[in-house]
This record gives C-alpha cells, sequence and structure tokens, in this order.
C-alpha cells in the first residue's frame, strides 16, 4: 500500500471532504484506512451483561480511493510514486514536488 501509518491525509470524496487527518491504522487486504476522527458514525447498544447501553461513535475505515497523502514538504495533497535510490532502496517520492516522504521508524516493518 502507499499509505502507512502516521501519514497525513486529506479526504477527497464523502461526508468529510477537505478534512484532513493522520491514519490510525491500514487495512491492505480490503485497500481501506481508519483515520483519527474522521468517518466516525454512532451506533445504538443494548445493555448487556452489565455493560450499559447507549449511543456510541465509531470509527469506520474509509476506501483507500477516496483520501490522498498529503506530502510533508510542499503541503499539497499528492499522488505517491516510488524510486530506488543508490544502495537500492525503495523510497516513496512526491508526484508534484519530487520530495522523498519517509516513514516513521517506529511503524515500518
Amino acid at each position: 500500500m502507499k499509505l502507512h501509518i502516521g501519514d497525513q491525509i486529506i479526504v477527497t470524496v464523502g461526508k468529510d471532504k477537505g478534512r484532513k487527518g493522520k491514519v490510525e491504522k491500514v487495512f491492505p487486504e480490503t485497500d481501506k484506512v481508519r483515520v483519527a476522527g474522521l468517518n466516525v458514525y454512532k451506533k445504538h447498544v443494548k445493555s448487556y451483561m452489565g455493560q450499559k447501553g447507549g449511543i456510541v461513535e465509531r470509527f469506520r475505515p474509509l476506501p483507500v480511493s477516496n483520501v490522498m497523502l498529503v506530502c510533508p514538504e510542499c503541503g499539497k495533497a499528492t499522488r505517491v510514486g516510488y524510486r530506488f535510490d543508490k544502495i537500492g532502496s525503495k523510497d516513496r517520492i512526491c508526484k508534484a514536488c519530487n520530495a522523498i516522504i519517509k516513514i516513521e521508524k517506529e511503524n515500518k516493518k
């Protein structure tokens, strides 16, 4: 996937169009990402085995096709490309300004 945990994104389609957020979780099997504070829905929950019932907010994942990465260098919504450096490692690049987009070390597996 071209998006990783911790990337800053902007929503391009839907009820949250134009809003920015940070990717909290990536679902590569279904091509979706969960963004903190976006795509929030309310669910009515019954009380069960001592837990309180009520209206609970749930965060649903967004399809990757409905979001764009925000380049940390130029600050624009951009497509992601790849480039190999001299060492042979693969880097993500911004298609707008050709800047290298770093992946946070703690999230890289």
